[in-house]
């Protein structure tokens, strides 16, 4: 015979405690949507509407007038076509080379591990300088060149930290599985470990290309041709020149409207790509933040 399940009785305190919760959380996602709908509604409501505070979640006299501004122009879609570029690029660099430093880290054997370790944590705390940072890149002929974009963001010792938490908790069973097998070093990181530590590998993997996407500094300091600006930055001087523009008597209305709500189609528009891949990795995201942050 079948066993019949046990329903266990809800206490009215468990019950009151379910109906707080879900109040709770109903608030905190209204909280966390209101700011990106409101900005969704000004991208796409008048200048007029927006000065006057009638813009709430819904747009108002609505336009699109700054979309098509923005990418009308072929400065935009080159742009988001150097960001991806950068992105995947910087990501792919980033994995790889953190992996090859956090991995020989982890293991208790290695001579120095320790102090290495302590060495790659000074860094956290202490850094070269900006001015000093400049003058390595300029010795290194990288300006205007997509390593010179890259190489900056490539290591973030945060990054490191985790990864190396992650990879030390990994079964040294199937390692020297792995040895007795003949697998080489590589071979058992390739074919044992990295398989094992997809979920924080897909965090970091969401980690840097945020990072890449978003980032203008880079850009700022060492881009000097236009067209191989990234979309960040490219944005960001739109939207400079839009908030300091010469005189307003001078200005047309169509431009007064672009400066309106210039700031919240960019932002629309920077966010868009982000929110649609997160979906896709938040399951590994949230597993590798709890695991990575705490196994030691």
């Amino acid at each position: 015979m079948a066993e019949k399940s046990v329903k266990v009785k809800e206490t009215t305190g468990y019950k009151v405690f379910k109906v707080f919760n879900t109040l709770i959380m109903i608030l905190i996602c209204a909280a966390t949507l209101y700011p990106f709908l409101y900005l969704v509604a000004q991208s796409f409501s008048s200048e007029q509407a927006i000065m006057q505070g009638k813009v709430t979640l819904f747009p108002v006299d609505f336009n699109i007038q700054t979309y098509k501004s923005v990418l009308e122009k072929g400065e935009f879609v080159n742009s988001y076509k150097n960001t991806l570029i950068y992105a995947v690029i910087g990501t792919i660099s980033s994995i790889v080379v953190s992996c090859m430093l956090a991995y020989p880290l982890s293991k208790d054997h290695l001579k120095c591990n320790k102090f290495l370790m302590k060495f790659v944590i000074f860094t956290m705390y202490f850094g070269g300088g900006l001015i000093p940072n400049y003058v390595l890149m300029q010795r290194l002929h990288l300006p205007n060149t997509i390593a010179g974009f890259i190489m900056p963001s490539l290591i973030s010792t945060y990054y490191i930290i985790l990864m190396r938490s992650f990879f030390h908790e990994t079964p040294k069973e199937l390692e020297e599985a792995g040895e007795l097998d003949g697998l080489s070093p590589i071979g058992i990181f390739v074919k044992i470990v990295f398989p094992l530590s997809m979920p924080i590998i897909a965090t970091m993997i969401l980690f840097n290309a945020v990072g890449y996407w978003n980032n203008w500094y880079n850009a700022f300091l060492y881009l000097d041709k236009k067209e191989m600006w990234p979309v960040a930055y490219y944005l960001r001087t739109i939207i400079s020149g839009a908030s300091t523009s010469a005189d307003p008597g001078e200005v047309s209305a169509e431009k007064l409207q672009i400066a309106a709500n210039i700031k919240s189609c960019s932002m629309v528009m920077m966010a868009l790509p982000i929110i649609c891949v997160y979906p896709f990795v938040q399951k590994y995201y949230v597993q590798g933040m709890m695991l990575g942050g705490v196994k030691e």
